[in-house]
């Protein structure tokens, strides 16, 4: 995998690092399972095992991405940071073009949910903010056809 920094918030960082440990505990408890499927006899008919053995090769898979992404985390306090221009983890206020308010704070992919008002700092509309000062206007292209915003105000909270 690539070693470039992955930026998150530091509560991503410790979401990622509780299902981390959720991950880890469910392993001898997958082993368990594995060994008593085992004892059931003929492996080749055995749904228990091979349904046992599947979730262990998700949950090896799930733990091995974890670890990559905290190791290449890079946490970002965005009560730290000032300034004038949108960068990761900043608040943006936004005006659309039916003059309707919208606000956005700019997130990693995994903390990433449009309905809590975050979005990915590599959306769309994300990457079409980043650098961007109060009074710009952004035009993001979306599957229901292009938007236009205005840039009403920057927090970094």
């Amino acid at each position: 995998m690539a070693s470039e920094k992955v930026p998150m918030l530091a509560e991503g960082y410790r979401l990622l690092e509780e299902e981390l440990k959720r991950l880890k505990i469910e392993r001898p408890e997958i082993v368990d399972a594995i060994e008593e499927a085992r004892a059931h006899g003929d492996l080749s008919e055995n749904a228990e095992y091979h349904a046992a053995k599947e979730r262990q090769g998700q949950v090896e898979a799930q733990i091995g991405d974890i670890e990559d992404r905290l190791a290449r985390a890079l946490v970002i306090d965005p009560t730290t940071l000032s300034g004038d221009k949108v960068v990761f983890g900043a608040t943006v206020n936004l005006v659309d073009e039916d003059d309707k308010p919208v606000r956005y704070q700019l997130v990693g992919q995994q903390e990433a949910n449009a309905k809590d008002g975050r979005i990915s700092y590599n959306s769309p509309l994300g990457r079409a903010l980043i650098g961007r000062q109060i009074g710009d206007e952004v035009e993001v292209t979306t599957p229901s056809g292009d938007r236009y915003y205005e840039i009403a105000g920057i927090e970094f909270i």
